[in-house]
């Protein structure tokens, strides 16, 4: 399924592929790996809120502040709230961002391998096969409560939109 005029890189309109999620509907489980290379599922963190960031790739300053962000904030926002940053980058420079960043709050994991998340939430850039700037709240039973598909890629999220969802579910 292609979506069109969802998102812009540089004012540029690009194609999303994938079903669009909703906020109230049942997160898509999905499959993604670690910075070792292990699987990684939505379904591992049943019983936790978890903010889904997706991003295009660590080695860009937006996806780089981003992530320093939702890695700062993690902290304050306590044991029951994962952060997943995705995005289709390796693991190994996903681990590598990691070390000189010192971020240890996020989990980054990548979608490289099928791109089963941007396909399942509609985020994956056609012709790119990078992800769009995006963040998910999924609540502690599994279901999506809200979704911001950042318009433009080159700008940074509504971060306080998004912890606002967050706190709501804590």
């Amino acid at each position: 399924m292609e979506r069109k005029n969802v998102i812009t890189m540089k004012g540029n309109p690009l194609t999303l592929l994938g079903r669009e999620v909703a906020a109230g509907q049942a997160a898509p489980d999905f499959t993604v790996v670690a910075t070792d290379l292990s699987p990684v599922r939505l379904s591992d963190y049943k019983g936790k809120v978890v903010v889904l960031s997706s991003v295009p790739s660590l080695d860009t300053p937006v996806c780089d502040l981003q992530t320093r962000r939702f890695n700062e904030e993690a902290g304050k926002l306590g044991s029951d709230v994962v952060i997943l940053t995705i995005s289709m980058d390796l693991p190994f420079a996903q681990n590598r961002w990691c070390g000189a960043a010192g971020a240890k709050q996020v989990a980054t994991v990548s979608d490289y391998q099928e791109a089963d998340f941007g396909t399942k939430y509609g985020l994956l850039i056609k012709g790119l096969r990078l992800l769009t700037r995006s963040v998910i709240v999924v609540d502690k039973a599994g279901i999506v409560r809200y979704v911001q598909i950042v318009p433009e890629i080159t700008a940074e999220p509504d971060y306080e939109a998004a912890l606002k969802a967050v706190r709501k579910l804590l």
